[in-house]
């Protein structure tokens, strides 16, 4: 597969006026063969506004090194087979969906926050909340400090959306299946665990049913993927979130490694992409199509 040109992925979607409704991107089964189970990418936006780049100091291709590129891609699959797929279209270093509404940075604002926003989490304290204060490599993203309307604003128009949708499928899904399966789909730079294919993060056994975890690492391995769990990464605010197994909603977050598809410099798929899209499309096949229930019920 021909190298995609990042640049050309930048699209200004600022000025529409629908721009909450594109803030999210839903596809949905036929009827016939949904399965109560749902692929979600919070990190795989790329439409990069015209609002965002006038006040970043980074370059399109340096705000790009943030995303989990393509992942979206990798998991376009899910509705042919009776999945359901949930995608960010914004990009996390405008928004990160994967924090908490209040996990803000006081010390990137010009004026005082709401009480709502204290304490200060420590993701939020070291740059990466909800509204990010730096991008790759810890480079600042801003050329001022924001007024708090400002990223109030940005959660109106893109969090809440994206959280609104996943929700209300969560909450469908589980109210007519009993149970929901929910694969909160990312990627993780190389250098972040190497050695490793994947990363399954379960909050330690609290966000989903063990058997859960265990059966899709039985299916990266049997594909001869290596695969960890929880180290080092357990899962963000997805997972925290939506998890409760007691009431029938098993949330996993997986990380793929970015090597495996992606050339992560320039953020271009790497040559052999088709190779690697293919077995994830055999592997969320897998997923949507088990049966689930012998590993949710008693």
């Amino acid at each position: 597969m021909d190298a995609v040109n990042p640049s050309s992925l930048a699209l200004d979607v600022s000025a529409n006026p629908n721009a909450a409704t594109d803030a999210v991107r839903i596809l949905r089964p036929d009827g016939a063969s949904e399965r109560p189970i749902v692929f979600a990418s919070p990190h795989s936006g790329r439409h990069y506004t015209s609002e965002m780049q006038a006040l970043t100091c980074l370059s399109l291709d340096q705000l790009r090194r943030s995303e989990d590129a393509y992942v979206d891609t990798l998991i376009a699959a899910a509705p042919e087979f009776g999945g359901h797929l949930v995608c960010a279209q914004f990009p996390r270093v405008f928004v990160d969906p994967n924090r908490g509404p209040w996990e803000l940075d006081p010390g990137m604002f010009s004026d005082r926050l709401p009480e709502q926003a204290d304490p200060v989490s420590r993701r939020a304290a070291s740059g990466l909340g909800v509204v990010p204060r730096i991008g790759f490599e810890g480079r600042p993203l801003y050329r001022r400090r924001l007024r708090y309307e400002e990223a109030r604003d940005r959660l109106a128009r893109f969090y809440e959306p994206y959280h609104a949708a996943l929700g209300d499928l969560i909450a469908d899904l589980r109210a007519r299946h009993g149970f929901v399966i929910v694969i909160d789909m990312h990627s993780m730079p190389n250098q972040s665990a190497r050695g490793v294919d994947f990363v399954l993060g379960d909050r330690f056994g609290s966000s989903c049913d063990t058997r859960v975890v265990e059966t899709i690492e039985h299916r990266l391995r049997d594909r001869d993927y290596v695969t960890v769990r929880n180290i080092p990464y357990a899962g963000g605010y997805t997972t925290e979130h939506y998890g409760r197994p007691a009431d029938g909603v098993h949330v996993v977050q997986i990380e793929i490694n970015r090597s495996l598809y992606l050339d992560e410099r320039r953020v271009v798929m790497a040559s052999d992409f088709a190779g690697f899209e293919s077995e994830m499309r055999k592997f969320v096949r897998q997923l949507v199509e088990t049966d689930w229930t012998r590993c949710v019920t008693c």
